[in-house]
């Protein structure tokens, strides 16, 4: 069978060569991928042949499409400031407007014909306010489509996982990079298998299956990973209940969640294959021309997914494995205001929580699947006296596809309060918003306080037919149709991680392993006086507070003369007056012996998740500016780590220096009360060296010397550093193009 162009079977290993480029990071040819990394691997530009791309990998790729929605005007106000005027590939941008279409306002106008003029201009494919949610229409459009790579920004491009694509957000300025060079940075994030066995009971849907999941495993089993979701319970789920699980994955604390691409789903592709034929009036036997192909969604396409099918090697390594038994799970309930709170829906019923608004929104259950339950439940009712009950399609043509089924119909002629296809209420924008002490019920997927409304308000999710039931009772309850001799009978879902023993994964360099030549310009070692602060989930507004975040003429001065404020006021003063005393001694020999280059300042470790938060890049660049070239810590908040490296901020994660160091130094041998003596920042003296090459950790100390190991960064990241920046990078590609 001959593949569409693009379509060849890049998945396979990498062969053996001998060529080699600058990347920092370690590889050994031939290691076992999952299906994740296989598909990026098909997407990352500048490997060497040979290299395997894996977990942890930093890797500079060029995805299939990226798309933006109205945050398409502040990209295009950072596209313009770094001198860029066309697109590297006009084909790879998608502008959706979804968010605030219920405004009218003639500056909420303007802004969407600046976006709409801005696309006719380059020719890039534009879906306007109306057409539906930017998610949506990637995959009924075919944007988002089986093995490939398509990224959002937004962090619900999750979703796109429900059709076997590897979808993950980025931010704003990945996605002026992506316009201007085509390409953006990316960690691949650590895999974790999660296994569905079983099969739903009637009544039981994908909703209930992913608000059991965050609420079951709510201790961050997956948070930055990227779900691969197997097991025999898959070949059951719908498509639309695929969406569904893979969009809330987000919530779940994932950057990626994918299914398989089984019969279920080419099933599926069929029938869309056929709807599209059907929006003409071509026909062979009249004689008419057949009309031209859809772009994305096609027969060679189609045909192409099934000439070799990748999948993940029998030996890929995960860092976990979560098992969850389908045939065990009632409905369930998310909240209140919190995705980690997942409740029985027979044991909440019981209750009778009081609603006054209910909604039917969103791009995780506004499909027509979810349209069809809903109206089942609400056929002969009507919604009760005080409570309002919205309704918004996840796209146009799936408004249109329900008003031809008569299903839209009964939903009004109940009562329901139509809204425009788009975001709206999911996001706390336009009419019917929760108020001060309300309760609602919504199928959304965020409940985050305050985000739906008041912050005063209760926010529940469930099913659609649990809303609609919801709706028309009252009180947070079942539909009528659902059997409770039908489903199981414990009410708690069975879930359990399967023992460590089982997965393959190695958590230091290995002693075969080859490394490569850094990136021209990129220190050999970074090194200085080594600081600590003894806190996990330090938060963005702790390490820049937010009075000064919208101070745009603010200089990277200042920012430094605040920097953690909010945590520790005398640490900006530290940092100043180290790096003053560091500049006054002179290099030893054992510094910069065998280097290169030699990167100096200050070195800070912390806890868990730093960076936590707000996406303000300043809580990056005030570090940096601080004098502070890198951060050590046992992990980080994703968009944080986004935000440093597109800033020139070194990020490394070492969980074994940060036990050791809290428990030397750690006031009770913890984290979250300070240094032993009280202090905030822990100062100790201590020096540190970090080769960039070998991914050694050096600290010397009153104690001694100790040597720590870390995963260092790639090429992608280097160049990065040594362009100054993400905005360097993209200046210096245009000035090469030129």
């Amino acid at each position: 069978m001959r593949l569409s162009p693009g379509l060849s079977p890049l998945w396979a290993r990498p062969r053996l060569s001998t060529h080699t480029r600058s990347l920092a990071t370690a590889y050994t040819p031939l290691i076992p991928q999952t299906i994740i990394e296989k598909v990026v691997q098909k997407y990352t530009v500048g490997l060497p042949d040979g290299k395997a791309v894996k977990a942890g990998d930093y890797v500079m790729i060029r995805p299939e499409h990226v798309m933006t929605h109205d945050n398409t005007g502040p990209v295009i106000s950072k596209f313009k400031s770094i001198g860029a005027t066309k697109f590297a590939d006009k084909k790879q941008a998608v502008f959706t407007l979804d968010h605030d279409v219920q405004n009218k306002s003639e500056k909420n106008l303007a802004k969407y014909l600046a976006i709409e003029s801005f696309a006719r201009q380059h020719g890039i494919d534009f879906y306007p306010a109306g057409r539906g949610i930017g998610h949506q229409i990637l995959v009924e459009e075919g944007y988002a489509f089986p093995y490939t790579l398509t990224v959002a920004s937004d962090s619900h491009s999750n979703m796109y996982g429900g059709v076997g694509c590897v979808g993950t957000p980025i931010v704003r300025t990945d996605a002026a990079a992506l316009w201007a060079t085509g390409k953006t940075w990316w960690q691949v994030p650590r895999m974790v298998n999660v296994e569905l066995k079983g099969k739903l009971a009637p009544g039981v849907t994908g909703k209930d299956v992913i608000v059991a999941l965050c609420g079951s495993f709510n201790k961050d089993e997956v948070l930055n990973a990227a779900i691969e979701f197997t097991g025999e319970g898959v070949a059951a789920l719908s498509i639309d209940d695929r969406l569904t699980i893979a969009n809330m994955t987000t919530e779940w604390g994932a950057l990626v969640g994918v299914f398989p691409v089984d019969q279920t789903l080419l099933e599926w592709y069929e029938q869309m294959l056929k709807k599209l034929e059907l929006r003409t009036f071509g026909s062979a036997a009249a004689g008419i021309p057949a009309p031209p192909e859809h772009p994305r969604i096609n027969r060679r396409r189609l045909d192409a997914l099934q000439a070799a099918p990748p999948h993940s090697d029998a030996d890929a390594s995960y860092s976990s494995h979560l098992i969850f038994d389908l045939s065990t799970l009632v409905p369930h309930i998310s909240g209140p205001n919190s995705v980690k709170i997942s409740t029985p829906l027979p044991q909440l019923e019981e209750a009778h929580i009081p609603i006054q608004k209910a909604y039917l929104v969103s791009c995780t259950n506004s499909r027509v699947s979810d349209i069809a339950a809903a109206a089942a439940v609400m056929q002969g009712n009507k919604v009760a006296p005080g409570v309002e009950f919205y309704i918004a399609a996840a796209s146009s043509a799936v408004q249109q596809e329900s008003e031809r089924l008569g299903l839209w119909d009964m939903l009004v002629t109940s009562g329901a309060k139509v809204l425009p296809a788009g975001c709206g209420p999911c996001i706390g924008l336009g009419t019917g918003l929760l108020e001060e002490g309300e309760t609602g019920i919504s199928a959304t997927n965020r409940n985050y306080k305050g985000r739906m409304g008041h912050p005063k308000a209760q926010a529940y999710l469930a099913s659609p037919a649990v809303v609609a039931a919801s709706a028309i009772k009252g009180y947070i309850c079942s539909p009528d149709s659902l059997d409770p001799a039908r489903l199981p009978k414990n009410g708690a879902p069975t879930f359990y991680t399967a023992p460590s023993e089982s997965l393959s994964c190695s958590s230091g360099p290995s002693t075969t392993t080859v490394y490569e030549p850094l990136f021209p310009g990129f220190p050999d070692v970074f090194s200085g006086r080594l600081l600590f602060t003894p806190q996990d989930n330090l938060n963005t507004d702790a390490l820049y507070p937010g009075k000064y975040t919208y101070q745009d003429d603010i200089t990277l001065e200042r920012q430094a003369q605040v920097v953690m404020e909010n945590y520790d006021i005398s640490f900006a003063g530290t940092v100043a007056s180290l790096i003053k005393a560091q500049r006054q001694e002179p290099s030893t020999p054992s510094a910069s012996m065998n280097d290169n280059t030699t990167k100096e300042g200050v070195i800070l470790v912390s806890g868990y998740n730093f960076g936590t938060g707000s996406s303000r890049e300043q809580a990056a660049t005030a570090l940096k500016a601080a004098g502070v070239p890198v951060v050590i810590a046992g992990s980080f908040g994703d968009i944080f780590k986004r935000n440093a490296i597109n800033n020139g901020l070194v990020c490394l994660e070492c969980p074994e220096l940060v036990k050791d160091l809290t428990e030397a130094y750690g006031k009770d041998g913890t984290r979250g009360a300070g240094g032993k003596k009280g202090e905030l920042t822990v100062d100790e003296g201590h020096k540190i060296r970090i080769s960039m090459q070998d991914g050694s950790v050096i600290i010397r100390g009153p104690e001694g010397e100790k040597r720590y190991d870390v995963r260092t960064v790639g090429a992608s990241v280097q160049e990065l550093w040594v362009c100054g920046g993400l905005e360097g990078y993209i200046l210096k590609s245009i000035q090469s193009q030129s």
